[in-house]
């Protein structure tokens, strides 16, 4: 047992620390995430297609933004059928992004910066052209299990083994003549599916994770998550009632090959294993991000299982540019309310799959990021994202998700600086010359000075880091967030009418104790100033603002909070 005096020492030293340094164990729970598309970010060696020394040379744009951490899209060695996401080795880079000793040089910028990295684990399956998969064809000792063969109906070679089908519609089965069965995939053909029912591939995948956690590696989102187990390999899938092409996926429920009970446990055991090598060598938490699209209850439950951030994409497949203020507190009160006590919620506005903010939601493309930053947790931007990009509609696509993955608009030279070369992998936005990240540093109604301002606010308000949140629907359009302490309120405020300017009256949603407008969206014209009327707070037709009152400073709350935090951690050690 420690004496008072030890007691009281202790307490003085916890005094001596910052929050950031109490907290740093976990230190995913208010980050920022900023995930990055490495071919589309910025080009160093003047190919068209960005690459790894690109990214390095725009760490400083990101520290400056206000991000903790970046997440990288694939790098790995790829014959690049799906752009990456088809491995043929899991342990380099693909020539295209460089080197390893250009991602060591970018970790080490990256940890000088005090930004974190996140690699993309791409576990479900690998390309048709990975060592793994050439021994499986052939039956070499362990590999021969590696991957899901199957003979064919009654063992043909036209009938596959059963009626499951690809992510991406069409049969999933391909027929190998090498080794005379067929083999299943989720996604193309050339990404043969793994086999986690086998324990040697599971540790196979943990020597992967060991591999890149040694190199500095921070932790990893991890793709396709529903998609590793299935079951029941000799029976059909029962037709959904969502489509009645018989080869498009939605036209089967896939009750055996996604969210089967299997792949929590797996996350779990990956959970262990992350913490087990962090502790082991006394860091910082390695992040664990899951990517599933699926239900509300089976996305929910990777919280229980391991996963830091089970992302919520629930902006972007419950939402759109129809939805109403009570759409979206719908959605805020479902994710919060359903997130396990201890657990921090997040909020995804956009990846490399789907279509920009400013795409999906018209003239909205603040009122998104604003709430994703001003909700309480795990904040997930695009890159591009910080200075309202949207979709090339003028795209021939190759690619369905060619739109939103096109090169970041750095300035308002041939190819938005984002190249020397005559052409780009995808052609640059049209708009680039007046949406450009230079050009929005010097106008101070930008949305990337906003985008700044808001990560500035969640770093210093006492309110976003341990208050309460609220939200309400004020006279049907306006969704208001209300985040609060004794001392402190931050409230956003969004009209979600398309022509409606509106004034509401929010005097009775909190304590409010002298209130100013601290942001708004851009082209709202709303000006920041101090002595706002809570009883009549006009909000021009889809614009967006944040009203503060009471003290911007760590609070006296706040320092006992941080002292508690501080004290228990250092007793533990």
């Amino acid at each position: 047992m420690k004496s008072t005096g030890h007691i009281v020492i202790l307490l003085l030293a916890a005094v001596a620390l910052t929050s950031a340094e109490i907290l740093n164990k976990e230190w995913w729970r208010s980050t920022v995430f900023y995930q990055i598309y490495p071919r589309s970010f910025m080009d160093s060696d003047g190919d068209g297609v960005g690459d790894l020394k690109g990214i390095t040379s725009k760490l400083d744009h990101i520290k400056d933004a206000g991000v903790g951490a970046i997440w990288l899209s694939p790098i790995y060695k790829s014959p690049m059928v799906d752009f990456g996401y088809d491995i043929e080795d899991f342990r380099n880079v693909d020539k295209t992004f460089g080197t390893l000793d250009d991602l060591k040089a970018l970790i080490a910028r990256a940890k000088e910066l005090a930004l974190k990295v996140v690699l993309d684990l791409v576990p479900n399956h690998t390309s048709d052209k990975h060592e793994w998969f050439l021994k499986s064809l052939n039956k070499t000792s362990k590999y021969a299990d590696y991957y899901m063969w199957r003979d064919g109906k009654n063992g043909s070679t036209s009938l596959p083994p059963n009626n499951w089908l690809s992510v991406f519609n069409g049969t999933g089965w391909t027929f190998n003549e090498v080794r005379n069965q067929w083999y299943f995939h989720q996604f193309y053909r050339e990404q043969p599916d793994l086999n986690y029912t086998n324990p040697d591939v599971q540790e196979e995948m943990k020597d992967v994770m060991k591999y890149w956690l040694d190199m500095g590696i921070d932790g990893f989102r991890i793709d396709a998550v529903p998609h590793m187990f299935e079951s029941n390999i000799d029976k059909d899938e029962p037709p959904s009632t969502l489509s009645k092409n018989s080869s498009e996926y939605i036209y089967l429920s896939h009750i055996y090959t996604k969210d089967q009970p299997q792949t929590y446990d797996l996350i779990q055991n990956w959970r262990e294993f992350v913490d087990k090598y962090a502790d082991d060598r006394n860091q910082d938490e390695k992040v664990i991000l899951t990517e599933a699209y699926t239900s509300w209850e089976n996305t929910i439950k990777y919280y229980r299982y391991g996963s830091n951030v089970p992302f919520n994409f629930k902006f972007i497949t419950d939402a759109n540019s129809n939805s109403t203020a009570a759409d979206f507190k719908k959605i805020i009160d479902h994710w919060r309310g359903s997130t396990p006590s201890g657990f921090a919620p997040n909020w995804v506005m956009g990846n490399h799959d789907r279509a920009r903010i400013g795409t999906r939601y018209p003239g909205r493309t603040d009122q998104m990021t604003m709430l994703a930053m001003i909700l309480p947790g795990v904040a997930v931007t695009y890159y591009g994202e910080e200075i309202g990009m949207v979709d090339n509609s003028t795209l021939k696509v190759y690619d369905f998700r060619d739109g939103c993955r096109t090169p970041m608009q750095w300035n308002d030279n041939a190819q938005a600086g984002f190249s020397t070369n005559a052409t780009t992998w995808l052609p640059v936005n049209t708009n680039y010359r007046e949406l450009n990240l230079e050009k929005e540093k010097k106008d101070p109604n930008s949305h990337y000075n906003l985008y700044k301002s808001l990560t500035s606010l969640r770093k210093s308000s006492v309110a976003l880091k341990y208050g309460n949140t609220r939200a309400f629907v004020v006279d049907n359009d306006v969704l208001a967030v209300v985040r609060s302490t004794s001392d402190e309120v931050v409230a956003l405020l969004i009209n979600f009418s398309n022509d409606k300017s509106t004034t509401v009256d929010v005097a009775n949603l909190t304590n409010w104790k002298g209130t100013s407008i601290k942001a708004s969206s851009v082209n709202s014209e709303v000006k920041l100033n101090n002595g706002v009327n809570v009883k009549a707070v006009q909000i021009p037709a889809k614009a967006s603002i944040i009203l503060m009152s009471g003290a911007a400073i760590i609070s006296s709350f706040s320092v006992v909070s941080l002292l508690f935090v501080a004290f228990a951690a250092l007793l533990r050690s």
